[in-house]
Parts: structure tokens; sequence; C-alpha cells
């Protein structure tokens, strides 16, 4: 992931953040934790670059699937109502999770009364100098000022400042982004090509050698772009051991690719707290990871309701209930009327 230059220096007061060379959390860097987020002069900069976050949400499979995972959870237990639509709750539901911050724009009829709740991206929306004033900022001199008082901020805690959240998963970036490279490093060995698959070594002499040159071209051919490439040695009346392969990397055994696939992925889902038979995933023991359903009712107690409970700060903002929840997991067949 290639880096991002940071609005500023941190001599100028800035707190620099950048998604590139893996650093340590214990870094020179903690000791600008203590400043708040930067005021431009309209508006606070987060302290996380959400453009940096938002990608990194996409670098490992196992980040990703947690994320959806939560946010279909979440909206398959709500309850719509005329203010706030099954789909754009999702939208709500989704910034909170990935980027510990999300908004909703409140819409009034012309006799001042709420009409409907729309998400902004919490990825451009920023919290203006007056707490109560909100802009969305997609670019340079491409901004939006949103009605004094008609922006709800549902905010992720964070120790360092108040203004704006820090996603609870983001302690497992490191992971995800491993994960990643790890990936990447098996496309581009298997991509490249530049490593042998087999041998073909003759030592018999043949009586034409167009013959040694039929099979040198069936070789080329029966291969495509990215395999491994095979080598053809014509030694006439050379001896057994007259030639010898000796390897100078042997990537299956050497990078560790399962442990590393493997390690990241618990970090993640301990990142997410989400059972790992809840996203599919084959266990490697005989025994598996228990019952599927035992894992949804315990993750529902002790992860999903507390999450729905910090989305119903939205009633008392806005004076009536709005976001209510149905945790009813039986199937239809099964429910008492």
């Amino acid at each position: 992931m290639s880096n991002e230059t940071p609005a500023a220096s941190p001599q100028n007061g800035i707190q620099a953040f950048t998604f590139g060379d893996p650093m340590p959390v214990l870094d020179s860097r903690e000791i600008l934790d203590h400043l708040e987020c930067w005021m431009n002069g309209k508006w606070y900069e987060p302290p996380l670059s959400l453009n940096g976050l938002a990608k990194a949400t996409r670098a490992s499979v196992f980040l990703q699937s947690g994320l959806m995972f939560k946010r279909n959870m979440l909206s398959s237990s709500f309850v719509p109502n005329r203010l706030l639509s099954r789909p754009h709750f999702e939208q709500f539901a989704l910034d909170f999770l990935w980027s510990g911050n999300s908004y909703l724009e409140l819409q009034e009829n012309r006799l001042r009364e709420p009409m409907r709740l729309l998400p902004t991206l919490s990825k451009y929306t920023r919290r203006g100098a007056d707490l109560d004033t909100y802009y969305q900022v997609r670019g340079w001199k491409d901004e939006h000022e949103f009605k004094k008082g008609s922006v709800f901020h549902l905010r992720e805690a964070d120790i360092n400042q108040d203004i704006y959240g820090v996603p609870e998963w983001y302690a497992a970036l490191h992971s995800a982004l491993l994960n990643e490279s790890a990936t990447l490093f098996r496309r581009k060995y298997y991509q490249n090509g530049s490593h042998a698959g087999f041998v073909l070594y003759i030592n018999d002499t043949v009586h034409d050698e167009q013959d040694i040159s039929a099979i040198s071209d069936a070789m080329k051919q029966s291969k495509g772009p990215g395999n491994f490439r095979n080598l053809l040695v014509y030694a006439p009346g050379g001896k057994k051991d007259g030639l010898q392969v000796i390897p100078i990397s042997e990537v299956a055994a050497k990078d560790d690719f399962g442990a590393i696939k493997n390690v990241s992925r618990d970090d993640q889902l301990a990142a997410l707290r989400v059972p790992p038979q809840l996203l599919g995933i084959v266990p490697a023991n005989a025994g598996g990871f228990g019952s599927s359903r035992e894992a949804t009712q315990t993750w529902t107690d002790n992860e999903l309701r507390p999450l729905q409970a910090r989305f119903t700060a939205l009633n008392d903002w806005i004076g009536e209930e709005v976001i209510s929840f149905n945790n009813d997991l039986q199937p239809p067949s099964t429910r008492l009327s």
C-alpha cells in the first residue's frame, strides 16, 4: 500500500499518519497523542487517514468479511420506520464499523417536523469548529456545510481525543496488511514464472536432432503465461549424474505462507470478535469449532446486543424511537404466534 503524504509535518503541531512502511506502536509518534485533532480553520482533521483506512478494509478477506458480517447482522435485526429505511441504516452501520464514525442528516418538512434521516459518508464528513456544525469535504474547495444542528454523529470512543472516533479493529491493522503481503508475495511468485517445474534430462543420443526440437516446442506450447517454466536438457552421451539441479530457494517450505495467513487471521477475528465458524472458515482439526448455532447465540448476547445499544443513542438525540431491533433468531417455522 503506497504512502500517503500527510497534510503537514509534526513540527507544525499536526499528528501525521501514513499507511506505508511497518512501524511499531510505541514509536516517536506517541509523543503527539496528547494533541487534539488539528483545526484547519473550518473543521477538525481526523486523527487517522480515512482514505488509507478505507483501503485497508479491503486488504484482507477476513477483515472485510468480518465487517460485512456485523453489518448484515445489524441490518437483519433492524426494524425500519418512516424516518430511517433499511438501506440507509446499512450505510450508517457500515460507516461506524469501518471508521468508528457514522453520521445521519435530519431533513425536515416545511413545518420543521422530522421527515427523514439520510446517511452522510463518514469518509468525507468533518466536524466543524462549532461542534454542532458539520461539513462534507470531497476534495479541494469541494465542500458542503450542513445546516447547524441537523447532523447526528455516532463515534467510537478514543483515549486521545473526543472529536472523532477510532475503529475497534485498528489494533489489527498490521495483521491485515501482513495477510495481504503474504498473499501478494505468493501471487507474484507464481506469476513471475521464472522458477522451473521440472527438468527433462535426455542423455541418450537420438538419430534425428529434429526430435529434440519437437520435444522442446511441445513443452513450450503446453504451458500458459505465469506457470512453471520447464527445462529441457539434451546431453548426448552424458553421465547419469552429469547434470544436477540445485535449488536456490524453495518458497513453499520457506515462506510459512499457511502459518502467516492463519496467525494474522486469528488476530483480525480477535479484533472483530467474530467466531470463525460464522465466517465460513474451515477448521484445521477434526473436532471443528463447535456448534454454529450456539456460537451465534453467544455472539448475539455478548457482541450484537451491546453494539445495538450504541445505535439507540439516536433516539435520545431526535426525541423519538427511530432505532429498534428484533433479535429473534429462531427460524420462522418454530416461532410462537
